[in-house]
């Protein structure tokens, strides 16, 4: 029985590259199965994910598989079935991310997010989800902040409600001198 053998285009390897130069690019994968998304959802998901410094990706399975095997990430043979799309993160921003994806699942879109690798973890689905509710580093740092500047506050104001209560009787005193 002779054995099916696959003809490797140039064209393939050009893809295969491009997708592996791209992948290097990035840190945080998360994969969605993108079926039943029209064209205009997915452009909306690609613009709101854009300002993150994202990407989503429809890839073809076969050509991520070679990439992501060629970056030492291997792992993903099971996800990569069936009408894949990944979402590309960098660095923090991965939380954005999760939280765009989500976001669109909520406003309707019939994207399913499969599993993530998130700083060299895999996630599942349900823990990608449950990372997508955690605040935002900027939201860390905004409560952070508040929590700090609070006590300087009630100092302030405790301050200025004596100076106009007892401002004359410090004016006066002051004169007095």
């Amino acid at each position: 029985m002779e054995q099916h053998k696959t003809h490797i285009t140039p064209a393939k390897e050009n893809a295969v590259k491009a997708l592996r130069e791209e992948f290097d690019q990035y840190d945080g994968f998360i994969f969605t199965d993108y079926r039943g998304m029209t064209v205009e959802q997915v452009t909306a998901l690609r613009k709101n994910l854009l300002k993150n410094d994202a990407a989503f990706r429809v890839v073809k399975n076969n050509y991520a598989k070679i990439a992501m095997k060629d970056l030492g990430m291997d792992k993903f043979d099971d996800l990569l079935v069936g009408p894949t799309a990944i979402a590309l993160a960098k660095g923090e921003s991965s939380n954005e991310v999760a939280k765009a994806l989500y976001e669109s699942i909520q406003a309707g879109n019939p994207m399913q997010v499969k599993s993530a690798l998130l700083d060299g973890k895999m996630f599942t689905a349900d823990e990608v989800e449950a990372y997508s509710k955690l605040p935002g580093r900027l939201e860390l740092i905004a409560s952070l902040m508040g929590t700090m500047k609070a006590p300087v506050q009630k100092l302030a104001a405790t301050m200025l409600a004596y100076v106009e209560k007892n401002g004359e009787a410090v004016v006066e005193a002051t004169d007095a001198e």
